[in-house]
């Protein structure tokens, strides 16, 4: 690797403040827009509901996305600040950051492999293509309830990999806490007769957000069974000024092989590495130019759903790979190579 591309890789991992600027606008206009939604729902045509509701799911995606770069570490530079406002995403979610943490790092290490823990039950083979199939189903109709039921599966079942006893203990804590806060919520709802502002204001469009969080899971990994990072991940990267404002508002998650390449990497600096992105390798998924093109790709997988190289093994009836490797180092435009770890101890 050359000193000035080392140099470069070690700049764009400095942490900004600037995720958390942002997460907070994007607070901001979710309360502007709630305000407005209650307005409607008191004095204006129902039908100006809509358009709003629909704006509030792809708010509180962006917030869901937030909530995954502060257990990346990377939404704040300051660990208690950046950890507070993961938990307070964590708990309007039913998601404790703690476990997410703990469970997201096996999703990095073992990237569609039997020990990716976000991608059961589709890394299993052997596993019935009935139970597949319902599973698609339900997490992409019902992502708000089946992201936490599977990351409390991790947590729960026996021989968990979340083994670690003080990590344990903060999940427990975040958990009773989360539990607290929704009691509070439910008895202040019920309290006030606020039933039909909080299934509008937050139960529809944080239904539509968890299925937009689910379906974009899928386009990222669905029915891809590469032995690389680019083999196990699709990645868009917008040619237009709306797709790359859409990318931005999710935190430029759509960058998802940069993202697993350099985990470590504030969203801001992705963009400028997706040569990294250019297919190399048979196998190997060159990036999109937009979210349709890659969802329509995915879709003929549902079918069947599946994901990791160790499908592919089975069916040749060769031994199945352990781990999704790095590959080669991917180049950069001068030709130099460039490589950092996908799991660097971390989520």
């Amino acid at each position: 690797m050359a000193n000035s591309d080392k140099a470069r890789l070690i700049e764009a991992h400095e942490p900004h403040w600037a995720s958390a600027w942002i997460w907070l606008a994007f607070a901001a206009a979710f309360f502007l827009v709630a305000g407005v939604l209650g307005w409607t729902l008191l004095a204006a045509p129902w039908w100006l509901a809509a358009p709003l509701v629909l704006l509030l799911a792809h708010l509180m995606h962006a917030h869901l996305v937030a909530f995954h770069e502060a257990a990346h570490q990377t939404l704040c530079p300051n660990r208690w600040v950046n950890d507070a406002m993961g938990t307070l995403i964590g708990n309007l979610g039913f998601m404790s950051l703690s476990l997410y943490r703990a469970a997201h790092h096996f999703h990095h290490a073992f990237l569609a492999t039997e020990r990716d823990e976000e991608l059961w039950p589709f890394v299993l083979p052997g596993t019935p293509r009935w139970a597949r199939r319902l599973a698609a189903v339900i997490e992409l109709t019902f992502g708000l309830f089946y992201t936490p039921f599977l990351f409390l599966r991790t947590f729960f079942r026996r021989r968990s990999p979340i083994r670690d006893q003080a990590v344990r203990r903060r999940v427990w804590l975040e958990l009773g806490q989360m539990a607290l806060m929704w009691a509070v919520v439910v008895a202040a709802t019920a309290w006030w007769g606020g039933w039909k502002y909080l299934l509008l204001i937050y139960v529809v469009p944080a239904m539509l957000a968890g299925n937009m969080q689910s379906l974009r899971k899928y386009i990222e990994h669905m029915g891809l069974a590469g032995s690389t990072v680019l083999g196990a991940t699709r990645s868009v990267v917008p040619q237009g000024p709306l797709g790359r404002l859409v990318a931005f508002s999710l935190f430029n998650v759509s960058y998802h092989g940069v993202h697993h390449q350099f985990a470590k990497m504030p969203f801001g600096a992705m963009p400028a590495f997706r040569p990294v992105l250019a297919a190399t390798e048979p196998g190997e998924v060159p990036p999109y130019v937009n979210y349709r093109r890659a969802m329509r790709d995915m879709l003929g997988s549902l079918a069947d759903p599946r994901v990791g190289p160790q499908w592919k093994a089975l069916e040749s009836g060769s031994a199945r790979p352990g781990k999704v490797r790095l590959g080669k180092p991917y180049g950069m435009s001068n030709g130099s190579g460039l490589s950092h770890p996908a799991a660097d101890g971390g989520a």
